[in-house]
């Protein structure tokens, strides 16, 4: 236990930077999932054609690879234009968490869209509100409680997979975790008390998203005012 204790202070770094990976990644993936998942339904082939190719092609290669292909594959792309051109690690991190969670988040966030019956979108019509009015007043609201479920599974998803930055040196929980065994050489303890870190906040953060859809359920209020 003595390694672990004399370890934590350091994994618990690591793991502030693993919260504000995640926070941020599911914060500019939301904004570009909720724009490609409303693309995803226009009525504009052009448009839905190249929403999809975007998301088959992040759903449909390893994240890794995307890191990768961001950190090291950009540079050597604008080196051999002639350009100087580098990313930073946390950019690098970040960007390459959102593109992929936002292609996951886009489907989320059109099938929360389609979830929502017809009548709503007549009704809306009947008030006289245009297309965009309806999903912003009427449609949107409603679809974004029931993608609170499925955006918890992306945010606990996305905390696992900020591990994957350390590759590029980004030091979050697990490459802290590796530094501190490159020096003490206890890789069985550390190891287990980066699990078990990553285990705690998944739990945590998965908490807060139950209450969060409770808060959110109109059939709760109405239990709760009876």
């Amino acid at each position: 236990m003595e390694y672990i204790i004399s370890a934590l202070p350091s994994l618990l770094k690591g793991a502030v930077i693993t919260i504000q990976l995640t926070a941020l990644s599911l914060f500019f993936g939301f904004i570009g999932g909720t724009l490609l998942g409303m693309a995803r339904l226009s009525t504009l082939w052009p448009i839905r054609l190249a929403t999809r190719a975007y998301i088959e092609f992040f759903r449909g290669t390893p994240l890794l690879v995307q890191i990768f292909w961001i950190y090291f594959g950009f540079p050597a792309l604008f080196k051999s234009l002639g350009l100087d051109f580098t990313f930073d690690r946390w950019t690098a991190g970040v960007m390459a968490l959102s593109l992929n969670s936002a292609a996951y988040i886009a489907e989320i966030v059109r099938g929360g869209i389609k979830s929502i019956e017809r009548g709503q979108w007549e009704a809306a019509s009947s008030m006289g509100l245009n297309s965009l009015q309806a999903m912003r007043y009427i449609v949107l609201p409603q679809a974004l409680r029931r993608m609170i479920p499925p955006l918890g599974n992306e945010f606990t998803t996305l905390i696992k997979d900020t591990s994957l930055v350390s590759v590029i040196g980004l030091e979050e929980l697990l490459r802290r975790g590796q530094l501190t065994v490159a020096t003490n050489f206890r890789a069985f303890e550390i190891y287990t008390a980066v699990g078990v870190v990553y285990l705690l906040l998944n739990i945590f953060f998965a908490q807060g998203f139950s209450w969060l859809e409770r808060w959110a359920d109109p059939t709760q209020k109405a239990k709760k005012e009876a």
